[in-house]
């Protein structure tokens, strides 16, 4: 079994390829099949990389739990090269990809991560909060008393740890993620709002639950990041 598998990351916004390094074209110049969430935007994403690309030429596979272990295995035990492609970010970090890569390790397939950029990585970095110790919850509750709940836990873990507490919502119920967050948590906490992470129209603001309180922001349909730690 000489198969590889490249993790191959995608731009977080649109027309953002210059965030992606010159090693991705080639490693995907090396695969003969790909694992993807989405084949349509996948496919117009290797093609703006790499123009040449005869795009039938490839064997396409859609990344549903559970439901493409075999047809990986299949193509590792043909040798075939096999890239990875993630919605947007990075495969594997908050994305389905994640069982595949567990099977390559597995198989003793050779895993290559190529440099690209994630959201989660991107808001931390620029957020000002604890950055040796931090915490991604992905998305919380919807339900109005789950989701304050599950607030409160990660208001007791950062007063416990002193960790970064990192979530995400579905961009259009933004604006009632943060009206739940000012209501319920202790104004002294420090949150960032990392929102376009990439994009022309990229904002990152880190200020008090309290600050933000008084300066509410429209976050409506705009992909957004959330970050929560002490002062």
């Amino acid at each position: 079994m000489n198969s590889k598998l490249f993790l191959i990351p995608c731009p977080i916004a649109d027309d953002a390829l210059h965030t992606l390094s010159p090693e991705v074209a080639d490693a995907v110049k090396q695969c003969g099949a790909f694992f993807v969430e989405n084949e349509r935007s996948a496919r117009r994403f290797l093609k703006k990389i790499w123009k040449e690309m005869v795009i039938d030429d490839y064997r396409w596979f859609r990344v549903q739990e559970g439901g493409t272990r075999q047809a990986f295995r299949e193509q590792v035990k043909a040798g075939v090269n096999i890239g990875i492609i993630s919605e947007a970010g990075c495969p594997g970090i908050a994305d389905p990809g994640q069982e595949l890569i567990a099977l390559a390790h597995q198989l003793g397939v050779t895993v290559h991560p190529l440099v690209g950029p994630s959201s989660i990585i991107l808001a931390l970095m620029s957020s000002g909060l604890n950055g040796q110790q931090f915490r991604f919850h992905g998305y919380l509750p919807i339900e109005g008393q789950e989701r304050a709940r599950a607030l409160k836990q990660i208001e007791s873990e950062i007063q416990r740890t002193g960790g970064t507490q990192i979530f995400i919502e579905t961009p259009y119920r933004n604006n009632p993620l943060m009206e739940a967050i000012t209501r319920t948590l202790d104004k002294t906490l420090r949150l960032c709002v990392a929102v376009d992470i990439t994009a022309p129209s990229q904002s990152i603001r880190t200020l008090s639950i309290g600050d933000w309180k008084n300066q509410p922001a429209d976050l409506h349909k705009r992909p957004a990041i959330f970050l929560l730690g002490k002062a």
